[in-house]
């Protein structure tokens, strides 16, 4: 069965070879936010012929074709989700770099205000919380 990406991908018309099919169900399986070196070492587990710079090339494809949103958390390393409808904000530890999804409406009926307030209507939005587990210090 196709992966969600593979179905973008073929949906925007991308060529699929058998080792972008790997990255894209690597890509989908993924339930944290991977950066490119991630999904090397996860995708030559699947197969041991695919190349770092084929995980590049990839992931920039399909950054360009629009299925796959960067990130930059802060950290230095672009990280990678699948693009997807639902409406999230991110919670980063910066302690350890796990990336936390979260959804309130609240906030963005608050942001939607706020850009009223201002003038404007609020068509997108992108809240990254950088925080650190109660009773830590940051080591960042």
């Amino acid at each position: 069965m196709a992966s969600k990406l593979e179905v973008l991908c073929a949906e925007k018309g991308l060529k699929m070879t058998e080792q972008r099919r790997v990255i894209a169900r690597v890509l989908s399986d993924s339930t944290d936010h991977p950066d490119v070196e991630q999904v090397y070492h996860r995708a030559s587990k699947l197969d041991s012929k695919i190349s770092i710079a084929t995980v590049y090339r990839t992931v920039k494809l399909f950054e360009e074709a629009n299925i796959l949103e960067r990130h930059d958390f802060g950290d230095g390393r672009a990280r990678y989700e699948e693009v997807t409808e639902r409406v999230h904000d991110h919670l980063i530890d910066v302690n350890s770099g796990e990336v936390l999804e979260f959804s309130d409406d609240e906030i963005h009926e608050l942001l939607s205000k706020m850009a009223q307030k201002l003038g404007y209507r609020l068509v997108d939005h992108r809240l990254e919380l950088y925080a650190v587990r109660e009773g830590c210090s940051a080591i960042k």
